[in-house]
């Protein structure tokens, strides 16, 4: 090879590995011009780029004094600067000072040298992402000041953590109660003398019976209505023996439902009528005991849950001599007796019948059939609208958290904000609309309010594991983090791994995200970038611009993508 050649490759080869070694060169060039100015070489800055962890962005500077450098009465103050968009943040300055020198400060031997340490911390701003931090020394000996040109240590602030958005974890609906077919039961009882079946006028014609002999009638006639059930149960006392009263049982049974079918024949009503016997009524019993006013009440209730054989059970109560007349007096006639049951179908309006109310005359539907008309339609503004005038009619709190969803999804993050308070003020423990907002807040940044809220979400139907993990990274406690997530398969888990350094666990997260968005592809870029990936770097990228344009600006300015800031192909997918 021809030796010019040679030399050409040779220095071509060590350039890049004495850029950062030039640079040192240069200062302690500045210093050689006077010796009485002292000055830190061979900087660090760790990390580098610098990386946002919750809401600061702090790091750590290194470097050394060389010896016989630092001027016996010199000072030095070192003040770490972030420049960004035009403007300064300045650091906490260090003040380094000689070993006679009367200020105070970090003493630096003349001799021997020293180190230089200091850290710095900044409250993060989004123009912090295109950034450069500076060194900026004021260095003086006696009463002459020295210039001194900032010296960059570190470019850009990682934000990869504020790819964990809120919006990816799903919110929790307050459903809508809506039953097309709601049941209701109504009952009356026939009651007999003692050892008695026939039925007596004063009992088939009280109020009771009456009232249930018409809603029959009414649940026949109305079109809105429909039987689902007729039942007529005999029963018998528990006192006596148990051949008697099951025959006593089926007796009143008899003669109840043969009253209830001559009634149905009269008033040509077409219903099956059901049977059941319960020869000792030791549950009625037990019930009525309850809500007596007796004075040996417990003592009864005691022997009841002390013996389990009916015989038994009537013998120990028939000892009680001192309350048996009582009990046969007060509580035993009401046990002989017949009941008549009806469960009635009440049939609502069809999902025809509900939008056209909906659209023309919603005041017509209750709460809970507006709430259902929103889920008959895809239109997000008629949704809104219809959770808008269940609002106003009734002012539920379940159409303040719906329209709140909507706005949330809408990343009209002030608007959803003002829904569930005005939800909360209605229903102020409510753990889905707690839960809503803790994620309404974390959007808005405010990370006091969303773990507020998120406290009180416990039982909640949305994913609280999942909200709070996003919450524990926004805060900048990983830990806390990795274990809210837990196994989740999501974007936030991810950026959780991701800022963990834990590449493999990362890509087996994004493959695994049941409806990947252009944030799981952006994500798959980050995590090419990190193990030096061109290929995953741009084929994600294509893919996360493809489904969301305005990702290009942010990979521009994404200090991740930094080492592929001059491909040509990188570049190209920019524009």
């Amino acid at each position: 090879m021809h030796p010019k050649l040679k030399n050409k490759q040779f220095l071509l080869m060590h350039m890049k590995k004495g850029l950062f070694f030039g640079l040192i060169a240069a200062v302690a060039m500045l210093a050689s011009c006077n010796k009485q100015v002292p000055r830190p070489d061979e900087l660090y800055c760790t990390p580098n780029p610098l990386v946002k962890v919750g809401d600061k962005v702090e790091a750590e500077l290194t470097g050394t004094f060389p010896e016989k450098k630092f001027a016996k009465k010199g000072v030095l103050t070192v003040t770490p600067v972030l420049k960004f968009d035009g403007k300064e943040v300045l650091g906490q300055p260090v003040t380094y000072v000689g070993e006679k020198a009367k200020e105070n400060g970090k003493t630096v031997n003349y001799k021997k040298g020293g180190t230089y340490s200091q850290k710095c911390s900044f409250d993060f701003e989004p123009g912090m992402r295109k950034s450069e931090l500076y060194l900026r020394f004021e260095a003086r000996d006696n009463k002459k000041t020295y210039e001194v040109p900032d010296y960059k240590v570190a470019d850009g602030v990682l934000v990869t953590d504020m790819l964990a958005e809120a919006q990816d974890v799903p919110t929790a609906a307050t459903p809508n109660k809506f039953q097309r077919i709601i049941q209701e039961t109504m009952e009356a009882d026939i009651k007999f003398l003692i050892q008695r079946a026939d039925l007596r006028s004063s009992e088939t014609k009280s109020d009771a019976v009456k009232a249930l002999q018409n809603a029959i009638k009414d649940a026949n006639d109305n079109e809105r209505k429909a039987i689902n059930r007729l039942e007529v149960a005999g029963y018998a006392s528990p006192d006596g023996g148990l051949e008697l009263n099951e025959k006593l049982a089926q007796n009143r049974q008899k003669a109840a439902q043969d009253f209830l079918k001559k009634d149905l024949k009269k008033k040509k009503i077409n219903a099956e009528i059901e049977s059941e016997i319960t020869a000792e009524d030791w549950a009625g019993f037990q019930k009525a005991m309850e809500n007596s006013n007796m004075r040996d009440k417990d003592l009864v209730l005691r022997v009841l849950s002390m013996y389990s054989d009916p015989e038994e059970r009537e013998a120990q109560i028939k000892n009680l001599s001192a309350v048996y007349g009582t009990i046969a007096e007060e509580i035993l006639p009401a046990l002989r007796r017949s009941r008549l049951i009806l469960t009635t179908d009440l049939i609502g309006k069809s999902d025809d019948e509900i939008r056209e109310l909906a659209k023309n005359d919603p005041a017509k539907l209750s709460a809970d059939e507006l709430l259902y008309a929103a889920t008959l339609t895809e239109d997000k503004a008629e949704q809104m609208r219809l959770f808008g005038k269940c609002a106003e009619l009734y002012n539920d709190y379940r159409a303040w958290n719906s329209m709140g969803e909507l706005y949330f999804e809408g990343n009209n993050i002030p608007e959803a904000l003002r829904c569930y308070e005005r939800a909360l003020a209605i229903q102020p423990n409510d753990p889905d609309v707690h839960y809503n907002a803790g994620l309404a807040y974390l959007a808005a940044n405010d990370l006091a309010k969303a773990e507020e809220h998120l406290g009180k979400a416990a039982g909640t139907k949305g994913n609280l594991n999942a909200a709070l993990g996003t919450l524990y990274t926004a805060k900048g406690d990983y830990a806390a983090a990795k274990k809210a997530y837990g196994n989740e398969a999501t974007n936030n888990a991810a950026v959780q791994q991701i800022l963990d350094g834990d590449y493999a666990a990362a890509s087996k997260t994004l493959a695994a995200v049941k409806e990947p968005n252009a944030t799981t592809a952006y994500l798959k870029a980050v995590v090419g970038a990190r193990t030096n990936d061109k290929a995953a770097v741009l084929d994600n990228l294509k893919s996360a611009f493809a489904q969301d344009a305005d990702l290009k600006a942010r990979a521009a300015d994404d200090i991740e993508f930094a080492k592929f800031a001059e491909d040509e192909a990188f570049k190209a997918l920019l524009k």
